[in-house]
């Protein structure tokens, strides 16, 4: 027989040692953000134009397309005049992209099946553009797969 009343020991919660996070860890966190700031501050006051942008270049070819999202996961693609050009269940990257595009467009208050732009350019930038907003996204930056994905829509017609 066991006797139901008997106390089972509890867990020891209290620390066994130093620190859980080292101070010259926190100090450096604290250093970082602070340089980042520090930074940041120089360029905005002195009026630094920005790098890293994307080099301009000609459109090459470019199609409007409607990204329709049906959930999570599932994104249809058509053309302006309705005409499906592909049905993704399990979209991947065309979702991502259509999940973005869709928030940006409900901050804005802005139809989210209105069509956006899908350009080329001769320099082998890939981007979706959205004039209603002034969104944009640069597809060749994701991969090729990525890419690729989105030049197949470019390439159907």
């Amino acid at each position: 027989m066991t006797d139901r009343n008997v106390a089972l020991p509890s867990p020891n919660y209290r620390r066994q040692g130093g620190e859980l996070v080292p101070r010259i860890l926190l100090r450096a966190m604290l250093a970082l953000a602070l340089s980042a700031v520090a930074i940041t501050s120089f360029a905005a006051l002195t009026g630094r134009e920005p790098v890293a942008q994307p080099q301009a270049a000609e459109a090459v070819r470019d199609r409007w397309l409607v990204l329709e999202g049906h959930d999570a996961q599932a994104v249809t693609v058509r053309t302006p005049d309705g005409e499906v050009l592909i049905d993704l269940p399990h979209g991947g990257f065309v979702t991502v992209v259509q999940s973005g595009l869709a928030t940006e467009r409900k901050k804005y208050g802005v139809d989210p099946l209105r069509p956006v732009r899908l350009v080329e350019y001769a320099n082998g930038r890939l981007a979706i553009e959205d004039p209603d907003t002034g969104w944009s996204v640069e597809l060749y930056a994701f991969g090729g797969d990525n890419k690729a994905s989105f030049v197949r829509l470019l390439d159907q017609e």
